[in-house]
């Protein structure tokens, strides 16, 4: 028999920005589905990014910064930039 390959886990980056992102959007009070049509993502793609399990590009930061009207730090650090 062969092994089973573990299930990778989340990069610990992005499971950061994806419990600022949640928390971000909760405290805007803006919708999973929302947010999905402002990225053109769907949903559980949405849920992914917010659990870490997929990586948020540049062009996403952006997207959702200025949907959920933050400044980029805001996604990546816990520590103002300014």
């Amino acid at each position: 028999m062969g092994s089973v390959l573990p299930f990778p886990g989340a990069d610990p980056a992005d499971a950061a920005i994806g419990r600022r992102l949640k928390h971000w959007r909760g405290q805007r009070g803006v919708d999973v589905d929302t947010l999905a049509g402002a990225l053109k993502l769907t949903p559980e793609a949405i849920r992914r990014l917010e659990s870490g399990q997929a990586h948020m590009t540049s062009t996403q930061l952006a997207v959702a910064t200025r949907h959920l009207r933050l400044p980029v730090w805001a996604l990546v650090s816990d520590t103002r930039a300014y």
